[in-house]
């Protein structure tokens, strides 16, 4: 039976995105294809990360015992681990409402396709100062629905301005639900709100990372 790596699994509330400030049971796995400058989980993304081989039906009776029915699947990045989709089935099937954080370089159609009780998708569109913008798939967003996100993490006004350029180029506020949050400790929200009214932003969400105001920014399992 094939056992996927696992970085950790805990509860704790959804930090940032639609269900921010519900409580969620969050899977994160190891290894990642991009290397983002901001990545606050690089330690999960090394090649020799520690991990908890765990086979599906391990992850969902933990699941099950955490009694909470949001599901955060995170990373590292989820889209790339072998056999995810069937994992994602199961826990879909389960009636848990599972949510994917995914960072834009992985393709998400296979994901998007699941039926019924199909899964939300958070995902990341990288903005220049990451230094993986390149990596985009924009072919992602013919799969996008009313449930899912997109979200813009920026560093600065001219990542700001990128982002605005792909929200109108893609009509995302249509599609999909939108947010920007800021790079931690690199841009000052207020900036971030000014440049939404100076832009007329309607319809997109500015979002704090809660876990990072609640706890220590650098704290694990929360």
């Amino acid at each position: 039976m094939y056992e996927y790596k696992i970085a950790e699994t805990f509860s704790s509330i959804n930090g940032e995105g639609v269900k921010a400030g519900q409580l969620a049971f969050f899977i994160r796995f190891t290894g990642c294809n991009l290397n983002c400058s901001y990545c606050d989980t690089k330690w999960a993304n090394e090649t020799d990360t520690p991990f908890m081989p765990m086979t599906a039906e391990d992850i969902l009776e933990d699941a099950k015992k955490s009694g909470i029915k949001n599901i955060t699947i995170t990373g590292g990045e989820p889209l790339i681990q072998e056999e995810i989709i069937p994992l994602l089935k199961l826990l879909c099937e389960n009636n848990f409402n599972v949510e994917i954080e995914t960072n834009g370089a992985a393709d998400i159609s296979e994901a998007a396709g699941i039926f019924p009780n199909r899964p939300s998708i958070t995902l990341d569109y990288k903005l220049p100062s990451s230094g993986m913008e390149k990596f985009m798939r924009m072919e992602n967003y013919n799969f996008l629905k009313k449930n899912d996100t997109v979200k813009f993490v920026s560093g600065s006004i001219s990542d700001l301005k990128k982002a605005a350029e792909i929200i109108s180029e893609y009509n995302l506020t249509e599609k999909c639900h939108v947010y920007l949050s800021p790079v931690f400790g690199k841009i000052i929200p207020e900036d971030m709100v000014n440049f939404m009214l100076e832009n007329h932003l309607n319809g997109v969400n500015l979002q704090l990372q809660l876990h990072k105001y609640i706890w220590d920014p650098d704290k694990r399992g929360v």
